[in-house]
Formats: structure tokens, sequence, C-alpha cells
């Protein structure tokens, strides 16, 4: 397939996740997306700031990010004067260690739960409509993903949870990128291809899993794209 044929293809792509998010994000105000700051998560960014640039961008600062997502994140929401929404812990980090030790390290289940899981749920519940990055290439654990389903919070509040990109290849996402001149984080050129907390991002340990440098193969998701069990 020739260049001129992707960045065609790629541009259908585009259109198609334009006209989804225009059934939804335009004149909603109820509606938020969640950014990592990874390619596919600020391409979709871009995309929803054409119909809407105070939508609210959820960034979940855990306070163990590499000090490079931080700079690149403050430069992406000054330059697109991005209405950012840091969502936090209800423990600093240094409180968090003093009372339980490195948990990433003891029992990293636990220490995304408290970093990630709880602040996001609670902030998502605030709105109708959680629009995400998500895409089924990314892990195994993803191949099934919908591009649209309602998703079950704790407490029983159901919000429409919107994958746009959920079909596109990675190649997809860094020609889109290309075409609408958004900047990468910089750690991609470094080699990394999936990219969290720095205490638990490695390398990908596999060339053919983006996510094995995460958590050094212990587990492939931080429970915040995982539904709460219902009530019994």
């Amino acid at each position: 397939m020739s260049v001129a044929e992707i960045n065609s293809q790629v541009e259908s792509k585009l259109d198609a996740v334009r006209a989804t998010l225009a059934r939804e994000v335009t004149g909603a105000g109820d509606v938020c997306l969640t950014c990592s700051f990874q390619a596919e998560d600020v391409l979709l960014t871009k995309l929803a700031l054409e119909l809407d640039a105070k939508i609210p961008i959820l960034f979940l600062d855990t306070g163990y990010h590499f000090a490079e997502t931080y700079a690149y994140r403050d430069r992406i929401v000054q330059e697109w004067q991005l209405n950012l929404i840091n969502l936090l812990p209800e423990k600093t980090v240094a409180a968090q260690e003093a009372e339980h030790g490195l948990l990433y390290q003891s029992a990293p289940d636990q220490c995304c739960k408290l970093r990630k899981v709880e602040p996001l749920f609670k902030a998502v519940a605030e709105y109708r409509v959680w629009l995400t990055g998500l895409r089924r290439e990314q892990a195994r654990s993803r191949t099934g993903l919908e591009e649209s389903a309602l998703f079950a919070l704790p407490g029983g509040k159901r919000v429409l949870k919107l994958a746009p990109l959920a079909a596109w290849t990675t190649r997809d996402v860094w020609y889109a990128c290309e075409q609408l001149s958004i900047p990468l984080l910089p750690l991609y050129a470094r080699g990394y291809a999936s990219i969290g907390c720095e205490p638990c991002t490695s390398l990908p340990l596999d060339a053919n899993d983006p996510r094995s440098g995460r958590w050094a193969g212990r587990k492939v998701e931080c429970g915040i794209h995982i539904e709460a069990a219902p009530a019994v």
C-alpha cells in the first residue's frame, strides 16, 4: 500500500471518528475525555476540540509519571488551551509510601486502585458520556472492545463509554497524528510503546506486545477499564 493510499484510508477513518464525536459532543456539556497523553488519547483530544474547545480532559495525576509525561502534558495544555482536570488520589505519594511502602512493588493492584481507579470512577460519575482512546490492538485483554457500550461504575451509575478508535491500528494513529501535525510524547522515540507510571513502565519485553513493558509482565490492566462488580 502506498503512502497516498494509507493517508486516504486514515482520512476516511478520521471522518468516521468525527461523525461519532459530533453525535455526542456538540453542545452536550456532559461529556468527558480521559487522556493519558499517549498518542491515541492526544489524537482523540484534538478531534474532540474541533467540536468543543472546553471539553473536560481528565488526567490521572498519580504522582508517579515520567518527568517527560508531565512536561509534555503541560506543553499540550498550554498550546491547545485544554480544559484539563488533574485527578488526584486522596493521599500524596509521600503519605502513601509512609503508610504502605512501595505498593507498586508489593501490591500493584492496590496501588492502581488508590491512585487511578478510585479517582477516575469518582470523576467520571459526574458525566453522561466517557470518551477514551482505547484500541483493540493495544492488548489481548482489549480484543473484544466495543466502540460504544454502557459502563457500570461503583454505586450502580452507568455511563456511555465510547472508544471511537477501537478498530484503529498503531500505524493508523501515527499517520493521523502526522496528518494533523500533532507532536508526540518524546518517550516514544526512546522505544517505549505503552507509557504509564514510571516505576511500572519499561521498554517492551515482547516486540509484538506493546503492553509487555507494563508492570513487569505481572498484569496488563490497571483496573480503570474494568467494570465494578455488581452489588450482592
